[in-house]
């Protein structure tokens, strides 16, 4: 293999890598191509997508064919893919799988977070593929004959990551029910307002999980959230922690002590359900307004992970899979509980923190199990990398064969740490670009289907059949390497679904994503992005977290991963202050790694190293040392609450914040300095 070169682009990510730098790239499996190649090929993807999808569509199971692939319904921007057709999802990711020699392959291997003194996980469930899916019948049954639930009931899940969650998901897509899962950090009110939206009959819970040590008491939560949701008429709760919580007669089912009553072999025939089903409501948090209640479909949404599972993670039976996400994110969805599945991979499941309780957890899970496929995510790389190289290096790494990334860009130097220390040198490395809305990866590097050359940094390619273009304020593409817009061109399975877009709110589904260009049916993903010479892809943050210095629109991406290009940063957050002269100036809070302490020598260094390696305009005017920075639990930082601390205004909802003593550290840390 030729020797390829690294190329980053400093005046995209503000953070450059010496142009010596090379990556060998070692054989991946699957059909090899150059850029050039790939080029034709997506080329003639975007000529007829349709014949695409739907030669994808034919490697999956159906109860009935479809009549057409893409079909527009009665709402503007909202299609029904493979009209006519019906299929269930819990027969593609069990069924299928369990009358083949799969039946006895290892499903699920899931550890919870408390350990013992040696550090060795205290419990560790695995299910086989036969073992799941026995599961996934005796849940549905119940659900079926205790509560008479049925195709298109509506139910509200809120568990922790443990096999029950999994078990859920697949036992209400078997009876053609619709559900919506709330993150098991959202607070009362969210998760009630979530299920009211949403109207759900039912519940499904836990008496509590293990966060960080400690006992997230988990139903009495749900029992405040229940106060104030008319249409919940059972619960069924898993006994997770074993502990006492308060069952009220008549609505609330330990699952235990449900399944009880009915045989052990009791089964369920998967509901054959319309391809343009939904499948689920997810509720994406925006920085207004109230939650998006995004409906993902069926069929199309089915045939949108078949194929990123095979071109993005390059998936095979030896495969251990590994993404750490939780089911309340739709990631969760996507690439734990139905993706992986879908495949017949061996999906590994982890209750608890990356840190918890020691530093190394992740890379003994990967030893401990022989991962294979990692998912990480930029910001738990940061985290790693503020821990130390000794936590990896002492773990024997070498099952990994793919490490990709989702949640945010990811800067050149976390991916280059991960090329180098996690995956030694001869692991492909990705950022996949993807949102809630688009349901699947949308820009990757694609080890399954082409090998083209890895750069740091970069999201990469369009996937075939996705038209993404960088635009100017009208539209227009811009000329490579000018920063733009991020926009979708043309319509994908697993888009929003029927019958609305958003649920029951059609006419902000429209606002929301294809106003912002008029005359134009182009998707607005709200990111700016860089679209390099070779067509690479390189998204530069959100639209909406930009700072105009002295006339200058700076993303805060931008600034961040200039900083922790610094070798003693290991992550950043950098938000807005008001300033008489130039209207806004950039602050930053700074975590540093392990062996570095806060001094104003190094805080002027970090304010140089910007304006020497970035831009002057881009220096901070204050940088600000904590330990840590609000994040919610999937790892995206919460930068509003970094600028309520500053403006001294209230945090407003902090219901997706995982450590609250996050905001306190950098309200400490701000009042520490005369900024104003």
């Amino acid at each position: 293999m030729p020797r390829r070169r690294t190329i980053v682009n400093p005046e995209i990510l503000g953070e450059s890598l010496p142009l010596d730098e090379f990556v060998e790239v070692p054989d991946w499996q699957g059909p090899r191509s150059d850029i050039s190649s790939y080029k034709a090929l997506h080329a003639k993807s975007l000529l007829d997508s349709g014949a695409q999808w739907e030669k994808l569509a034919k490697e999956l199971e159906w109860s009935r064919g479809w009549d057409s692939v893409v079909s527009p319904t009665g709402h503007p921007h909202v299609y029904e893919w493979f009209r006519g057709g019906s299929l269930n999802l819990s027969n593609l990711a069990l069924d299928r799988h369990v009358r083949t020699w799969r039946k006895n392959k290892v499903a699920l291997i899931w550890e919870g977070e408390p350990t013992d003194e040696n550090g060795a996980p205290k419990e560790v469930r695995k299910l086989t593929y036969g073992e799941l899916l026995r599961e996934v019948n005796r849940l549905a049954f119940a659900l079926k004959t205790k509560f008479g639930l049925k195709k298109g009931d509506k139910v509200a899940v809120y568990l922790p990551l443990i096999p029950e969650a999994i078990v859920t998901l697949l036992a209400a897509a078997r009876l053609g029910l619709t559900f919506t899962v709330v993150f098991s950090g959202y607070s009362a009110d969210s998760l009630s307002s979530r299920i009211n939206d949403m109207g759900a009959k039912a519940l499904i819970t836990a008496d509590g999980f293990y966060r960080r040590g400690r006992q997230v008491r988990l139903k009495e939560i749900v029992d405040a959230a229940l106060e104030q949701t008319p249409t919940i008429e059972e619960v069924v709760v898993v006994k997770r922690l074993g502990i006492p919580c308060p069952m009220r007669a008549g609505r609330d089912f330990e699952l235990k002590a449900l399944l009880s009553e009915y045989p052990v072999g009791a089964s369920v025939e998967p509901e054959p359900v319309e391809s343009g089903h939904p499948l689920y409501v997810l509720y994406t948090s925006g920085t207004t307004g109230k939650p998006k209640g995004l409906i993902r479909d069926t069929g199309g949404y089915a045939v949108l992970l078949h194929a990123t599972m095979k071109w993005v993670f390059d998936i095979n039976d030896k495969d251990v899979y590994w993404c750490p996400a939780d089911i309340g994110w739709v990631t969760g969805h996507s690439y734990v509980a139905f993706g992986p599945l879908l495949e017949g991979a061996t999906v590994v499941l982890y209750e608890g923190a990356i840190d918890t309780p020691q530093y190394d957890r992740w890379w003994s899970i990967v030893e401990r199990y022989g991962v294979s496929i990692l998912y990480t995510t930029p910001t738990a790389t940061r985290s790693q990398m503020k821990f130390g190289d000794e936590n990896v290096t002492k773990h024997d790494l070498s099952s990994l064969r793919l490490i990709q990334s989702v949640g945010e860009a990811i800067n050149p130097s976390a991916w280059m740490w991960l090329f180098r220390l996690v995956g030694r040198g001869r692991c492909p490395v990705g950022s996949t670009w993807w949102m809630t809305e688009t349901g699947g990866v949308m820009i990757s590097i694609l080890p399954g289907l082409s090998l083209i050359p890895m750069k740091a940094g970069t999201n990469g390619l369009a996937l075939p059949g996705i038209d993404a273009d960088v635009v100017d304020e009208k539209g227009d593409s811009v000329a490579p390497g000018a920063k733009g817009l991020l926009v979708l061109k043309n319509p994908w399975p697993g888009m929003p679904g029927p019958p609305t877009g958003m649920y029951g709110d059609p006419e902000r589904y429209e606002k929301q994503y294809f106003a912002r260009f008029p005359g134009r049916d182009f998707f607005f993903c709200g990111d700016y992005a860089v679209k390099d010479r070779d067509g690479y892809i390189w998204v530069a943050g959100r639209a909406d977290e930009v700072l105009k210095v002295a006339g200058h629109r700076l993303g805060t991406f931008e600034i961040e991963s200039s900083i922790v290009s610094h070798h003693a940063a290991s992550e950043a957050a950098v938000v807005a202050i008001p300033d008489a002269i130039k209207g806004e100036v950039p602050i930053a809070f700074v975590v540093l790694k392990q062996g570095f302490n806060a001094s104003e020598e190094l805080r002027g260094e970090v304010r140089r190293w910007v304006r020497d390696g970035f831009s002057p305009i881009a220096e901070p005017s204050r940088v600000f040392f904590v330990s840590k920075l609000p994040k919610t639990r999937s790892g995206k930082i919460m930068r509003r609450l970094l600028r309520a601390v500053a403006e001294g205004k209230p945090l407003g909802d902090i219901a997706t914040l995982e450590d609250e003593t996050s905001v306190e550290e950098a309200r400490l840390a701000y009042q520490s300095l005369d900024v104003r």
